[in-house]
């Protein structure tokens, strides 16, 4: 148990680092910046390599709404949920912190950017209502547990399951970053709200609920669709 623990946690701080570490470092870089399509791109790709590199370990959660949806779909035991999301926002807030270093040592870094913390409102990119919010992360969350659950299928392709998911994320990012800086993942929201506090603490509410909802809902539908589980 402690090894599928720890690898949870390396691979949460891996996403945070490598998909926020993209938007704050890199996604406005002069000249050359990536834009949103590259942090899009840099979140998937998080999934991808850890699928691969630890999926055999711990089945490569990485997300706290993740393990609830695969536990609500019959998938996971009951008793290793809360163990892996402690460790998953533990991972998270490590990866926050990291990049916090590497990101203070630029001059006139703050914390104010946010350090792609999610949020709506006046905190939203695309000043997106609170309703805005929750409905797409409760729908982006819910597409994307129909997703891991279909691609992790007995009867699906195994090779193919860490691609299929890991570009899922990216689709995400690319509908949802303008409305909420695209959460679908409570340990992901926790990590640099914990770093930025203020508004992105009074925030993390909604980053949990609603991708908990959606990912219990998305378990319910397709353990539904798919009798043989």
């Amino acid at each position: 148990m402690i090894k599928k623990l720890v690898a949870e946690f390396i691979g949460t701080f891996w996403l945070v680092l490598g998909g926020c570490g993209s938007a704050v470092l890199a996604a406005a870089f002069p000249e050359v910046g990536i834009g949103l399509l590259g942090v899009s791109l840099a979140f998937g790709l998080t999934v991808v390599t850890m699928a691969y590199a630890i999926g055999h370990i711990s089945g490569c959660h990485l997300n706290p709404a993740v393990t609830v949806g695969l536990w609500s779909g019959g998938r996971f035991p009951a008793t290793e949920v809360i163990p892996y999301i402690v460790f998953q926002v533990l991972g998270a807030v490590a990866g926050a912190f990291v990049l916090y270093l590497i990101a203070s040592g630029q001059a006139g870094f703050s914390l104010a950017g946010g350090l792609a913390s999610n949020g709506y409102g006046d905190h939203s990119p695309g000043s997106y209502t609170m309703m805005s919010g929750f409905i797409t992360e409760f729908v982006m969350t819910f597409m994307f547990l129909i997703v891991i659950l279909g691609a992790t299928h007995k009867l699906a392709s195994p090779a193919m399951a860490g691609l299929a998911i890991g570009l899922a994320l990216t689709l995400i990012h690319l509908i949802s970053i303008p409305v909420t800086n695209t959460s679908v993942n409570p340990a992901r929201s926790t990590g640099p709200a914990i770093m930025v506090g203020d508004w992105a603490m009074a925030q993390l509410w909604l980053f949990w609920l609603a991708p908990l909802l959606g990912a219990l809902l998305a378990g319910l539908v397709y353990r539904w669709l798919s009798p043989d589980e």
